[in-house]
């Protein structure tokens, strides 16, 4: 099975937490420049949540209200688009859902600013492909604009990723199940899913791969493709306090593309 079905289904209810953290790295890292985005674009979407996020934002100046921020909602995954576009429907949302590669995937108009949120650069296959989506960024970006992403960092990889873990749910029972290859500097996470099939339970698996990068590497590849001003934050700094949170586990990355500012946070 490829990756991002069932979990793309049951994401949600693996990771109710995730929404509230990453609202609020967001206003941390953005908040003086949130009231002057026009257009944005959340790489990677998953759910969908940053995606409805963004577009409930209101863009305004001198006290008056004008109209929502257009947004794009990107992923490679048709599970996770097909649940983007049903909530984004429920909510009387205008998000534009695109079914696309991160490395490839190319927007109808440029924005000001493209979000990349709960490590899913650690998802990429190659080591090669950490420049090529932020190329594919830097294109879709306007001149000034912003780029926020998140990272697990090596550290998180070698300590937090090698476990086993079961979890029941109604629909679903899962076996989670992670290893870390120091040689490639890749941890696995296997899902090994038991799914309602009538009165029977199917059994599905699913791996994916998370690669440690660097922070040499990713201000490197930043730099290479045209991004400049790159700022960063550990996740203790900017994510509400959780149980378990450690310096040194999340990196959270600003990044501008060269040209004119779309507002600053510098």
């Amino acid at each position: 099975m490829k990756p991002y079905s069932l979990l793309a289904k049951f994401y949600d209810q693996l990771t109710p937490y995730a929404p509230g953290m990453n609202r609020h790295a967001r206003r941390r890292i953005l908040g003086p420049i949130l009231g002057k985005i026009r257009s944005a674009c959340d790489l990677a979407c998953g759910s969908g949540e940053t995606a409805l996020d963004l577009a409930r934002l209101r863009r305004g100046s001198g006290g008056q209200a004008h109209s929502g921020v257009t947004v794009f909602a990107v992923d490679n995954s048709p599970t996770f688009c097909r649940v983007v576009r049903e909530k984004a429907q429920r909510a009387k949302l205008p998000i534009r859902v695109l079914c696309a590669d991160m490395r490839r995937f190319r927007l109808p108009a440029r924005v000001d600013l493209v979000t990349c949120e709960f490590a899913a650069l650690n998802h990429l296959p190659r080591p090669s492909d950490l420049e090529r989506v932020f190329r594919a960024v830097a294109r879709a970006l306007r001149p000034g604009g912003w780029f926020l992403f998140d990272l697990n960092t090596p550290s998180s990889l070698r300590e937090q990723m090698v476990m086993t873990e079961w979890m029941e749910k109604p629909e679903f029972k899962l076996l989670l199940r992670g290893r870390y290859n120091a040689r490639r500097r890749i941890a696995t996470l296997t899902f090994g899913w038991f799914v309602r099939a009538g009165k029977l339970w199917r059994h599905e698996r699913e791996a994916v791969d998370h690669i440690a990068w660097s922070d040499a590497e990713i201000r490197r590849a930043l730099r290479r493709v045209g991004f400049r001003r790159i700022r960063f934050w550990d996740g203790v700094e900017v994510r509400p306090r959780m149980p378990g949170m450690k310096r040194g586990y999340d990196s959270y990355y600003l990044a501008q593309r060269r040209g004119s500012e779309v507002g600053s946070v510098f």
